[in-house]
């Protein structure tokens, strides 16, 4: 077997070959989505052993690594808590009166099998995972460097992580939920995220579960889904967070004296300032009888955090937009699904959302149609007014004109997509014919940008061969026909280079190409499909033994890069082949042509 040098960079190989070794997790010195100082234990007669000091879970956004760029992406850790992260039993954990939180054994939730989502509601099948080794699959998920390339690969890795699974070996339910759902949170699938959380029952909770569960609510905009958990929860996680939450459940429970009691009291005791204990103080006093009229000034403040976004989300604060630029474009995601913001304040949001497979190509339609029931003279409301031109106008070339003006008026190659899904179900309307060839690409692109394969084979007859439509058609149609050397050679000599190689790696891992064509148009492409490294072990030794969720989750770790271009062929070549070995042929298929319509 021969190494390739592109498929066997550094950063993949020790990210599986760290992921052999299962290193405690308790070991590992987490970041925080809160504020500095709340993930901290609160003050203690008898001081703990102390950790590394917090840093914030989302930094600031750095510049995109170069393409093809190799190495270890940091671990995106579980936030801290006082207590070591763990199995911890009962008797190692303080004394808490759990017969309010018991439920009847009827309505009691297994931790075996953990997950919202079965194969009837679009989950996974309940032993995908087989018998992969839990703390293996932890390990891939607490490094794994989110959000990944592919619109279509999240999407798949979203269903896999709500599936209802059987917890595998090594590891306790709850903990793997949890690891589940922290993954979900930073590929900004917030409400997925809570879903998982809440899959679990409260009495079954581990530290690590109490502190994602704080998260979701707060990427949710949610404190009051706190509530339940609080009086629990500030037992076994001592973080300082839990405190204020005490004192927001209190006033939403139309408490305000107690709410106001404890408040002060945080204030006294330095458990919290400025405007995160404002932020707290104006969510206890939206309760019945709240009496506190708190208001919040944002000048100074130089750093958003997800207490400050869940907070300022609940209570109807505007964030100033320049402080979504001190975290990680996961945030905005979790934006686009607040149900509360003004509709054309989310717009733009949703749309790189929609292009990372957070936000369907049909809710982007429905928020624009809200945008436009508005009325108002924004920028949001007039591409609302060109949407409903490309949907409405009598006349194709019109419709096709308004489409145009969408692509274009975006904001870069990611809000671009955006766009593409957004008009995705419009394009259908325009017939494939002749007349409208020579924008064959961008409407075969916006189709299958939402998974529209059947409109989008109708351009098979029109869209030029050897042009980009035809390279998207040739990948995602249902019909297995294979595709013959020459005219995936003509691609070769017309494209790009990259996207030439995709197009090939998409080819042979779909089983278009006959073996020796794909490896003689590789050669001529400069690259190796017999390329292997540990990676590439790892994701085919788990097609063959059809472990679907394990190859799910390999194939996001071969594609953690922020864009397209740093994606290899030869890690799409494994990826196709994988996913069609173990039954996911249609995202195979939609993450190949999602390659084209990207580069």
């Amino acid at each position: 077997m021969r190494a390739g040098p592109r498929i066997g960079a550094g950063g993949v190989a020790l990210l599986l070959a760290g992921a052999a070794l299962f290193p405690a997790l308790g070991q590992d010195h987490p970041e925080s989505l809160l504020p500095p100082g709340f993930d901290s234990p609160a003050p203690s007669p008898t001081p703990r052993p102390s950790q590394s000091g917090p840093a914030p879970l989302l930094p600031p956004n750095g510049p995109d690594a170069p393409a093809g760029a190799a190495g270890v992406p940091a671990a995106a850790p579980i936030p801290p808590s006082g207590e070591a992260l763990g199995n911890e039993t009962a008797a190692e954990l303080p004394p808490v009166d759990l017969s309010k939180y018991e439920l009847p054994d009827s309505a009691k939730r297994s931790l075996s099998a953990v997950g919202p989502s079965s194969p009837a509601s679009g989950g996974l099948a309940q032993d995908a995972l087989g018998q992969a080794d839990g703390r293996y699959l932890e390990t891939l998920m607490r490094r794994l460097d989110a959000p990944i390339a592919s619109r279509w690969m999240s999407i798949a890795l979203r269903r896999m992580l709500l599936s209802k699974l059987d917890t595998p070996a090594r590891v306790n339910g709850a903990d793997f939920a949890a690891e589940r759902a922290w993954l979900l949170l930073r590929m900004g699938e917030s409400v997925a995220a809570r879903y998982l959380v809440q899959s679990v029952d409260i009495d079954n909770y581990t530290p690590k579960m109490f502190q994602v569960a704080m998260q979701a609510s707060l990427a949710t905009a949610d404190p009051a889904g706190l509530c339940p958990l609080v009086e629990r929860g500030s037992v076994l996680d001592p973080a300082r967070g839990w405190t204020l939450a005490q004192a927001m459940c209190a006033g939403l429970a139309g408490d305000p004296n107690g709410a106001g009691q404890q408040i002060d009291a945080a204030r006294r005791q330095g458990v919290a300032g400025g405007v995160d204990l404002l932020l707290a103080e104006k969510i206890a006093g939206m309760g019945a009888e709240g009496r506190r009229a708190v208001t919040i000034e944002w000048a100074g403040i130089d750093r958003l955090t997800t207490w400050r976004f869940g907070l300022a989300g609940a209570s109807g604060v505007d964030i100033p937009e320049s402080l979504y630029g001190t975290l990680r474009p996961q945030v905005r995601y979790w934006r686009a699904l607040l149900p509360g913001p003004d509709p054309a304040s989310r717009a733009s949001a949703a749309e790189l959302a929609a292009a990372q497979g957070v936000f369907s190509s049909s809710a982007l339609v429905d928020l624009y149609g809200e945008i436009a029931e508005a009325g108002d003279s924004s920028a949001e409301a007039g591409t609302a007014r060109d949407l409903r031109s490309a949907f409405a106008d009598s006349d194709a070339q019109d419709r096709l004109t308004a489409m145009r003006g969408l692509w274009d008026g975006a904001n870069g190659a990611r809000a671009r997509y955006g766009r593409l899904i957004l008009t995705a179900r419009a394009a259908t309307g325009i017939p494939a014919e002749a007349a409208y060839a020579g924008d064959a690409d961008m409407l075969v692109a916006s189709m299958l940008s939402a998974g529209l394969e059947q409109p989008a084979e109708r351009w098979s007859t029109v869209a030029p061969r050897g042009g980009d439509a035809w390279a998207m058609l040739a990948l995602a149609s249902r019909s297995p026909a294979p595709v013959r050397y020459g005219d995936a050679d003509t691609y070769r000599d017309r494209a790009e280079a990259h996207k030439a190689q995709m197009l090939i790696a998409g080819l042979a891992g779909l089983g278009r190409l006959s073996p020796d064509d794909a490896r003689g148009l590789a050669r001529a492409a400069r690259f190796d499909l017999d390329a292997q490294n540990p990676w590439t072990w790892a994701i085919d030794a788990a097609a063959r033994r059809r472990e679907t969720g394990s190859v799910v989750l390999l194939a996001a770790v071969g594609m953690q890069t922020p864009v397209w271009r740093g994606v290899p062929p030869e890690m799409l070549y494994h990826i196709c082949l994988d996913l069609r070995a173990v039954g996911l042929d249609g995202y195979a298929r939609m993450i190949a042509a999602e390659a084209i319509a990207r580069l």
